[in-house]
């Protein structure tokens, strides 16, 4: 047997000759000094002979046995032994300290206002791999322990774990805090708070003591979460067919946050804005966000918590079951939010990422930590969502509940890997799911379905879409629904093959009895798109479903899904954007908040891209767009209106935005109008927090170098705001300008402590396409500043994602390429390549946009129908 550490080196996972058991910990955190502590026994199993036991440790000295090899790039701790250990249980006792540090993962500090002076809290977050920054151990999900803590704190704060608290001593200034033991968990779901808090607290009708901890002064603004918590914990005690698992659920808001929220076992921590609600200061948006955060955390107690991924290339199970069963459960508690409709939105976005060749399959191999913070991404929370909804709409609600259930009785207090839970749906539903759903996780990509009418048969070919226009080697098994002139006749069948066809011979028949060559024919794929996949119809189905449109005989789930793959279809060169215009135009009457939020997001990249492709028809086309939404949006104005729908209130935030960024002169005006009278009266009716957003975009397109005065007013407003939702609506607005030097002063405002680390992507979300140069110079200026400062691959990732993309040439491409060479890192790579890609797809549709013949002369004709 090899006698050297050495051998433990490079590897992507820990050995399994022993296992933590048990966790015994005492932590002391000194949050003047920002550093702690602690202490550990942990029982181990050792299963097989060797010298050595090899764990996880990051960032901790003074690690007490003697024959002690750290590796850093592992992240590794090797102890030896002078003989082999014993079979059997063993308890390993190490001593250790760390700093509490400002990076927003493992032990860290979190600023917060305490009597008007800044104060520390101490804070965890350990998700994926950062629970080795705050004590030696098995850092893999599959080491479940059971885990018993300590915590030495200052008597006047409040300490929080996951467990209950057994008792309390007290010694001068100082508490020792002792907290039951959890049952079997994961290391990256232990989780501490400390610091100065309230809280609010309610039960479930199991009796489950639920609280929610705020800063002093604020437990008003947790209500709403509240409710919604211990809803939610009653709703899928009864989905999962198994009780919340433990005694208590604390919820509890951090000011430096870098995720939206974290899961931990029974102390779920969220971003301010993830779980306050204010009714006078926060928006519809804000209320929606806040529901749907809490329901997905909640989710994971059950799905990811109880029943935790083997390794995370199963992360996927956890964040895509979460994502979906967190609507499910919105959707009960607020029907008239319309939540299944809004669940496109994830959709939507997972299709967008997953169509660029350096996407990636929702089960992705994980062969170091530092790769592991990447695949939080849109395939796995959105795709992993999506194909989840498929699969369920495939089989039925009632067997996918049955089988989750079982799912979650069987793998409880364990591990589970992605076949596992295909083996338990397909054992209870009889169904092939394990052949259909691995060819949906294990390749990447997704079909586009071409569709066309040959006599009585509608032909369909599967070919993988691709946003750069190729077509990619992949196939799928389908699952394609289809009706026909109307919802009562629906056929569904699994498309196995490269094509094949249906025969719509009384589909047809049952349509024409009038004699009449039907106009009103129309067949739709995908119904309310439950599929994950694109749909490219030939030009008499196009135009049927045109007049299904303007006839409103579609549902809104449809009408989304034909705006949004003929958008698709037109960055990837396969249809033109005249024609998606034409399309467009069919939504002139559209009211309805969840449809016109996918029109205007497809309206604004048009508006964006012809700024590039035809700039002597931008002005034309910005104004066929703006008489597109206008009625809309005249009708509801900017004043709330008695009993109007949240959905309305949501709508009038979203067209007066969208109306601003497309350059309508008189919204402009009238928010500048409003602006000066808020700013003067904070407290006037005229512009509530929902249509904040519009006036203060509006504020600043009219900022520049020599007339400044509405960027002064909005930095006031964002260091007089208290609440972070105000925050957050000056910061997405500040980079909006179109003056170059305003947007540079914008950027630097960030490096600024006035901003939170965690808010930079605000500032970076906003920047105007006449910004994108010296946001370009400014980032790489400043890129070894941004490396040293943001850690997590996420917020990095935000800075080379809201910028590189603005571009849409392949010079550019290839100066960014150039900038980056020998710069590279893990933690950022696949964002810059993905990056890249879309620069290339850009300049790709540009071409195609400017060797239209007819585009011109259609804007032309609409704008004249349109008068």
């Amino acid at each position: 047997m090899a006698a050297s550490p050495d051998q433990f080196r490079g590897q992507a996972r820990l050995p399994h000759f022993a296992a933590p058991l048990r966790y015994d910990l005492r932590l002391r955190p000194d949050l003047a000094a920002c550093t702690f502590t602690g202490a550990a026994a942990v029982s181990v199993a050792v299963s097989a002979p060797t010298r050595f036991l090899v764990l996880n440790a990051a960032e901790l000295d003074d690690l007490a046995p003697t024959d002690v090899a750290q590796f850093e790039e592992d992240e590794i701790l090797v102890i030896g032994f002078d003989r082999e250990l014993p079979l059997g249980e063993g308890v390993l006792t190490m001593d250790f300290i760390g700093t509490l540090n400002d990076q927003m993962r493992g032990f860290y500090r979190s600023k917060y206002l305490y009597n008007g002076e800044s104060r520390n809290m101490a804070v965890t977050q350990f998700e994926a791999a950062d629970a080795r920054r705050c004590f030696p151990c098995w850092d893999d999900p599959a080491f479940k322990a059971k885990f018993k803590l300590t915590l030495e704190v200052p008597s006047d704060l409040v300490a929080l774990s996951n467990m209950p608290v057994a008792k309390e001593t007290v010694s001068g200034s100082i508490k020792t805090v002792y907290y039951e033991e959890s049952p079997l968990m994961s290391t990256y779901l232990v989780a501490i708070v400390v610091g100065i808090f309230d809280y609010i607290e309610s039960s479930t009708s199991e009796g489950t003591k639920v609280r929610v901890y705020t800063q002093v002064g604020k437990t008003n603004q947790g209500k709403f979460a509240l409710d919604v918590a211990v809803k939610s914990l009653d709703l899928y005690k009864d989905y999962f067919a198994t009780p919340y698992p433990l005694p208590k659920l604390d919820m509890i808001a951090i000011p430096d946050f870098s995720a939206g929220a974290m899961e931990n076992y029974g102390l779920v921590t969220y971003r301010d804005t993830a779980l306050l609600y204010d009714e006078l200061l926060s928006s519809a948006s804000n209320k929606q966000q806040v529901a749907i955060t809490v329901a997905h955390e909640l989710a994971h107690q059950w799905f990811g918590n109880l029943v935790t991924m083997e390794w995370w290339t199963h992360l996927w199970l956890n964040e895509g079951f979460a994502s979906w069963v967190s609507y499910l459960a919105v959707e009960s508690l607020f029907p008239e939010w319309n939540n299944w409709t809004q669940f496109l939105d994830e959709t939507t976005s997972g299709l967008k990422l997953d169509a660029l060749a350096e996407s990636h399959p929702i089960e992705v191999e994980v062969n170091h930590a530092s790769e592991i913070d990447a695949i939080f991404d849109s395939i796995s929370y959105d795709k992993g969502a999506s194909v989840i909804r498929m699969l369920q709409s495939y089989l039925g609600a009632e067997r996918f509940q049955k089988a989750l259930a079982s799912y979650i009785k069987k793998y409880a207090y364990s591990n589970a890997k992605t076949e596992d839970l295909w083996a338990v749906l397909e054992e209870e539903s009889g169904e092939p799911v394990k052949d259909l759903m691995t060819t949906w996780t294990k390749q990447q990509g997704y079909p586009v379905i071409y569709a066309k009418i040959n006599g009585h048969d509608l032909e369909l070919e599967q070919a993988q879409f691709l946003s750069d226009g190729s077509s990619g080697p992949g196939m799928w098994i389908v699952p394609v629904t289809s009706c026909c002139g109307s919802y009562d006749a629906q056929k569904k069948f699994l498309l196995k093959d490269k094509t094949d066809k249906i025969n719509i011979g009384e589909f047809a028949a049952s349509q024409s009895a009038d004699g009449e060559k039907n106009q009103n024919i129309w067949i739709k794929l995908n119904i309310d798109q439950t599929g994950f996949y694109r749909v490219k119809y030939d030009d008499e189905l196009a135009a049927g479903l045109v007049n299904a449109i303007k006839a409103k005989k579609l549902s809104l789930m449809d009408k989304i899904g034909i705006v949004e793959d003929s958008y698709a279809l037109s960055v990837a060169c396969k249809q033109t954007l005249t024609s998606l215009l034409r399309l467009l135009n069919a939504y002139n009457d559209e009211s309805d908040y969840t449809v016109l939020s996918h029109v205007t997001s497809v309206c604004l990249s048009i508006s964006k891209i012809t700024v590039d492709a035809t700039p002597d028809m931008n002005k034309d086309i910005k104004q066929l767009l703006i008489n597109l939404l206008l009625p809309a949006a005249i009708k509801l104005g900017w004043d709330p209106k008695d009993g109007e729908s949240h959905l309305d209130v949501m709508l009038r935030s979203l067209l007066l935005t969208v109306l601003v960024r497309l350059g309508h002169n008189e919204t402009i005006n009238e928010g500048v109008r409003r602006f000066h009278i808020f700013f003067e009266d904070r407290k006037t009716s005229l512009l509530p927090p929902d249509t904040r957003k519009a006036a203060y975009l509006a504020v600043m397109r009219t900022v520049s170098t020599s007339s400044r005065s509405g960027y002064d007013a909005l930095l006031k407003i964002y260091r007089e705001a208290s609440e972070p939702q105000e925050k957050s609506r000056v910061l997405g607005s500040l980079s909006s300008s179109p003056d170059k030097d305003i947007v540079l002063e914008a950027l630097n405002f960030m490096f600024t402590d006035e901003v939170r680390n965690q808010d930079s992507f605000y500032i970076l979300g906003g920047i105007s396409l006449k910004g994108r140069e010296v946001a370009w110079t400014w980032l790489k200026e400043n890129w070894d500043y941004v490396l040293k400062t943001w850690k997590s691959s996420s917020l990095i990732s935000d800075f080379i994602e809201s910028i590189v993309p603005l571009f849409t040439s392949e010079e550019k491409a290839a100066e960014v390429t150039e900038f980056f060479a020998g710069r590279i890192k893990p933690s950022f790579e696949r964002a810059l390549k993905q990056s890249l890609e879309r620069v290339r797809i850009s300049a790709r549709w540009i071409e195609s946009i400017r060797s239209e013949p007819k585009l011109g002369q259609s804007v032309q004709e609409l704008l004249q129908a349109d008068a």
